[in-house]
């Protein structure tokens, strides 16, 4: 039987999936290990143990000036920023999508402007966004809705466009107008790809949102991160990019599994 059509077991598959994170965790304490071994105070490449003690502390330990756990803190503030900046792209870009999408004047008007605009660098335009909006939670918010909002405009208008005809032609056919196609034809069929979009929209809006928080704020994620490396505690650096690591899979893991309920047809499809 060809490789192409072999599929392993699902012990196996586990297995396989356990495997490069194993081998990334052995190569890392593999160097630090050898960098430790060279200079004792290194803090380049800090020892697995350190890094779960520290890990231990930030999560249990409250700030002595706040009496806050500051991970939790800036972990609840930083998910604030990250939701509604999601959240108010995902439906920017599902209206415009489908309008887009489904109406050939629109289509005309906005597509070329849209693709434009999704080739401008979001960060370069950063020090725009705190110019017009402040050091506050809009800029931050903003920045997100700009940095991934034309990349799920585009997507979504193109899903619209390959909605097979004949179910148009259908609706059509049975007296439906242009609002009824749009509701009833159009977002059934664009709603299972928008939450594929925002799985794959995730990783650039936590870019966004921790660049935001690195150059101006006194809370989050980013911020902290940027605030202890001038003290080279890459031991506390790594368990925060850690901990964004598996917000962000967990993030993923929900909406694919909303995904999975809400539209089993759409899933079982891909």
């Amino acid at each position: 039987m060809r490789l192409i059509n072999r599929k392993p077991n699902r012990p196996l598959a586990v297995f396989l999936l356990l495997v490069p994170f194993v081998l990334a965790l052995i190569a890392y304490a593999v160097a630090s290990d050898i960098r430790l071994a060279e200079n004792p105070a290194d803090k380049l490449l800090p020892a697995p143990s350190k890094i779960v003690a520290t890990a231990e502390r930030l999560f249990t330990e409250p700030d002595k000036r706040s009496g806050r756990i500051l991970l939790w803190h800036d972990t609840a503030i930083s998910l604030r920023r990250l939701g509604l900046g999601v959240m108010l792209s995902a439906l920017a870009g599902l209206v415009f999508g489908l309008l887009i999408g489904l109406l050939p004047h629109l289509r005309a008007m906005f597509s070329g402007f849209v693709a434009v605009i999704s080739m401008i660098p979001p960060l370069a335009i950063l020090p725009i966004l705190f110019i017009v909006f402040g050091l506050g939670e809009l800029s931050k918010v903003v920045l997100i809705v700009i940095g991934i909002t034309p990349f799920l405009i585009r997507d979504m208008s193109q899903r619209t466009l390959e909605i097979p005809r004949e179910m148009i032609v259908k609706a059509e056919t049975l007296g439906a107008s242009t609002a009824t196609i749009a509701l009833r034809v159009a977002l059934q069929q664009v709603l299972p790809r928008l939450i594929q979009s925002m799985r794959l929209s995730l990783g650039p809006a936590w870019l966004f949102l921790i660049a935001a928080e690195a150059i101006a704020s006194d809370l989050g994620l980013g911020y902290r991160i940027f605030i202890v490396r001038r003290y080279l505690a890459m031991d506390v650096i790594l368990t925060y990019v850690l901990w964004i690591t598996l917000l962000a899979f967990a993030l993923d893991w929900c909406l694919k599994k909303l995904s999975q309920k809400l539209f089993p047809w759409a899933e079982a499809s891909l």
